[in-house]
């Protein structure tokens, strides 16, 4: 696998991450009409009743600042009680509009930090959703865990409500890098609480790592997958940190020169990989790594990964309602983000209404193009589609025959697909699929760098 320093430089551009097609920034507003949404969404629970429910819970005691995520910085945890209850009037609101009782197949707890609230709060919010509900006959529920504010009663307690994955945010072990991100957390309490999770019987453990953080080097990345070897997880997701301070106001602590080049990036990447993989991790995607035997690499070897909000997953269920303040569902054909502030979000839960701001509904052609797009995400395969304007379609095939040379594509038989370089650029692969990008261009601060 060769990628010169000129590729690097011509592949840096700002992209999507391909979590969901078309992406946020492109969906239409002038037309989108909550109550179509919401049909849409009946029509999809009528063909097929499997939802998966997605609870953003933003509240954290101190603020990381490489985070991009919709969060609120607090120590009054006399803020449980209340969201915990509009969470489940939303859903109680929800389950009042839809023609069938749904089948929940998957439930996240995602954050800001989970493990914010105290195990009975979470108790009351899980039994609460879960009250006269069916679960698929192979349901997960996981939950995001931060070290430092997860205890061994909220373990046991989420075990005892079911679940079974936990995620662990990590990010880096190198002092300095996490104290450049105001992370104070130690390998000692990490692996205490991974172990605590084992002991239990968790049968999930995920790690999220970051690399080009600041003041990142090869060295501390080398520091932390030593320490990473120690702890044996099932699955690894290695993002690349997004540069957003027009979005995210906390990543103005530094500047651009505190981070690491895009080279420098790369490689950290690269010699990731290849420690990840020689210890027996399998590639999964552009950014994760699992085990053999892990549901994920399974999936992915079927060719039946799936590509949501929460990034890759094994998740198959078609609609996915997302809880919460920010949260963002997906109706299969049309998507819908509830209101970013917390006030604003409870107050119109509180109302008897769902706290929908925005949303988008998909075309046929948007349906035709999310396929495809996460067929490239995540099958690395190409089709072209056969609905563009001749000029897109020109476009696409001058697009793939520059990446055939650049070696990031090939023909395998009458398919085309990434090779083991075009898979770590594959969302540049993806782009060129996209007729939103193709149409209105590339854009600076929109999204993040693809390198």
């Amino acid at each position: 696998m060769t990628i010169t320093p000129e590729l690097l430089a011509k592949y840096e551009i700002s992209l999507p991450r391909y979590t969901s097609f078309p992406t946020l920034p492109h969906w239409d507003q002038n037309h989108f009409q909550p109550s179509k949404a919401i049909q849409l969404l009946k029509n999809q629970v009528l063909l097929d009743p499997r939802v998966s429910l997605y609870i953003h819970l933003p509240f954290c005691e101190s603020l990381c600042t490489f985070c991009g995520c919709n969060k609120r910085i607090t120590r009054n945890h006399q803020v449980e009680a209340p969201y915990i209850q509009s969470v489940l009037e939303e859903w109680k609101l929800y389950k009042m509009l839809l023609p069938t009782q749904p089948v929940i197949s998957h439930i996240h707890l995602g954050g800001g930090t989970p493990t914010f609230f105290s195990p009975e709060q979470l108790t009351i919010l899980i039994t609460g959703l879960l009250n006269g509900q069916k679960t698929a006959e192979e349901y997960e529920f996981s939950v995001e865990v931060h070290p430092n504010i997860c205890t061994t009663e909220h373990l046991k307690t989420l075990y005892n409500l079911g679940f079974r994955r936990i995620s662990v945010g990590i990010q880096d072990f190198d002092p300095k890098v996490l104290y450049s991100i105001n992370r104070n957390q130690t390998f000692e309490k990490t692996r205490s609480i991974i172990e605590e999770a084992r002991n239990i019987g968790f049968t999930g453990i995920n790690v999220d790592l970051v690399y080009g953080l600041p003041l990142q080097t090869l060295d501390s990345i080398a520091y932390t997958l030593e320490k990473i070897e120690k702890l044996k997880p099932h699955r690894i997701a290695y993002y690349a940190y997004a540069h957003v301070p027009w979005k995210s106001k906390a990543q103005r602590r530094y500047t651009e020169k505190d981070l690491p080049s895009s080279a420098d990036r790369f490689n950290m990447f690269l010699f990731a990989r290849k420690w990840l993989m020689s210890t027996g991790y399998v590639q999964v995607g552009m950014d994760h790594f699992a085990m053999p035997h892990d549901p994920l690499s399974i999936a992915f070897k079927a060719g039946k990964l799936n590509r949501n909000f929460m990034g890759y997953t094994t998740d198959i269920s078609p609609t996915l309602i997302g809880l919460g303040a920010s949260s963002i569902s997906d109706f299969n054909t049309a998507y819908v983000q509830n209101y970013k502030e917390v006030e604003t979000y409870q107050s119109t839960i509180a109302s008897g209404h769902l706290a929908i701001e925005k949303g988008h509904l998909l075309t046929e052609e948007d349906v035709t193009n999310k396929r495809h797009i996460m067929d490239v995400m995540c099958k690395g395969k190409i089709k072209l589609p056969n609905d563009l304007s001749p000029e897109h379609l020109a476009y696409i095939e001058e697009k793939i025959t520059e990446f055939i040379n650049d070696g990031l594509l090939q023909w395998e038989n009458e398919s085309l697909v990434a090779t083991e370089a075009g898979l770590l650029l594959i969302r540049n692969i993806a782009s060129i699929m996209d007729p939103y990008l193709y149409r209105l261009g590339m854009r600076d601060n929109v999204f993040s760098r693809s390198i």
